[in-house]
């Protein structure tokens, strides 16, 4: 009965999840209309508490493609492409049953478990914040994470729509990393860079092979970067650095449409 039961409440969960996410595209996202001061909304302050009965079976299906969730976020960390969401989800049902509250500071990830609180730091500026990360998403190219609006606020990408970020889980109690000074510089002058990865091989020579082929149907810059593991070595073809996220969304569809099916943005 018991286990019925369960199996029940997973159906529901993953049901209610999808159906979410059926509405990704029926109308356009936005902030509120009028602008509210987030300065004073406190970080999400990490605590033990039990994996959410529902946004965490082991795999689950969106458009076409198969996410495993994560046994454990212990030594998590990540660098990539943060989006936000804001009005359209505002009340919705979260992937673990919370209601969404854009003014809360929390965060939808693809394959965490839930809950699980994060730390987020913004590469381009410094300035971090801390989730707790209750839903699942983004599903949108090659986003690592879907801020809510008050943390996308408080991060400085707002007015961007995405921004370069490092995510670190945290579990309750530990410290997060003291904030460095906000800095700016171009994503392509500064330590932070912006890439499409296009492969990964054991063999240089294949990686020269699909660096050559690129090379004929593009005109930026292609690179081979071997992995730091001399006993585990990897070829990585990538092009950049990219301008910005943007770019880097078309210039993915492009290689998709080429016959490049294996790209996404890595960033470094």
């Amino acid at each position: 009965m018991i286990n019925s039961t369960l199996k029940l409440l997973g159906v529901i969960g993953l049901y209610v999840f999808l159906v979410a996410c059926s509405d990704v595209s029926e109308k356009r996202d936005s902030a509120p209309s009028k602008t509210p001061d987030v300065s004073n909304i406190p970080d999400a302050v990490p605590r033990d508490e039990p994996r959410s009965k529902y946004g965490n079976a082991s795999s689950y299906e969106v458009f076409g493609k198969r996410y495993y969730t994560l046994k454990s976020s212990k030594g998590y960390k990540q660098k990539g492409v943060a989006s936000w969401y804001g009005t359209k989800f505002h009340g919705r049902r979260t992937s673990s049953g919370e209601p969404y509250d854009m003014y809360a500071m929390t965060a939808a990830h693809k394959t965490l478990p839930l809950p699980t609180y994060v730390e987020v730091t913004n590469l381009n500026n410094g300035r971090k914040v801390i989730v707790k990360v209750n839903d699942r998403g983004p599903f949108h190219g090659d986003r690592l994470i879907d801020l809510s609006y008050s943390a996308a606020t408080k991060l400085g990408i707002i007015s961007k729509g995405t921004g370069l970020v490092e995510v670190r889980a945290i579990s309750a109690g530990q410290a997060p990393v003291k904030a460095a000074a906000p800095i700016k510089y171009p994503v392509i002058a500064g330590p932070v860079g912006l890439y499409l990865q296009v492969g990964a091989f054991k063999s240089s020579t294949s990686a020269e092979q699909l660096k050559t082929k690129l090379q004929q149907q593009i005109g930026d810059a292609i690179l081979i970067v071997p992995s730091k593991q001399a006993e585990d070595r990897w070829y990585r073809v990538r092009v950049g650095p990219l301008e910005n996220v943007e770019y880097g969304d078309t210039l993915a569809s492009r290689l998709v449409d080429l016959g490049f099916n294996d790209t996404h943005i890595v960033v470094e």
